[in-house]
């Protein structure tokens, strides 16, 4: 018989509380509360009210993650440096707070497609159309010209 679980459902309240409100990854949020990976990855599987509190909190760090793009993204002060020559763009910083926010905008397309994902969505109130609506035009074409 393997070892007593530690779930309990202020530790799965405290997880979800850290994953809704961080940038956190699952890794680094079971290393802070001393989980292995494995161990809460199983707890999903098996718990099915925890898994829904999991999913509502990944949806809510998705939110999150935008927010923090438009943090990055105002942040200006370290957008120059003076150099002998004057100021010069500081091509780092500028580079790794792209690299934050497009990191930022893929993790919250995947967490949260309907509200962030580039894909268009053609539906009709989220059911799937059909049939696809096809335009027939004869408008300027080689037959009609010689008519």
């Amino acid at each position: 018989m393997g070892r007593p679980s530690k779930f309990t459902q202020e530790l799965a309240d405290k997880i979800c509380e850290t994953i809704s409100t961080s940038s956190k990854g699952l890794r680094a949020v079971c290393v802070e509360n001393e989980i292995d990976t494995s161990t809460l990855l199983k707890w999903l599987s098996e718990n099915e009210a925890f898994s829904i509190q999991y999913t509502r909190a990944k949806e809510l760090q998705a939110d999150y993650l935008v927010e923090e793009m438009l943090s990055i993204a105002d942040e200006t002060s370290n957008d120059t440096i003076a150099t002998e020559f004057g100021e010069k763009e500081n091509k780092e910083w500028v580079n790794r707070s792209r690299l934050k926010c497009d990191t930022r905008k893929w993790i919250a397309s995947k967490l949260a497609p309907k509200k962030y994902s580039d894909k268009i969505d053609v539906t009709s109130k989220g059911e799937q159309i059909s049939a696809p609506i096809i335009i027939e035009w004869n408008g300027c074409n080689s037959d009609s010209a010689d008519s």
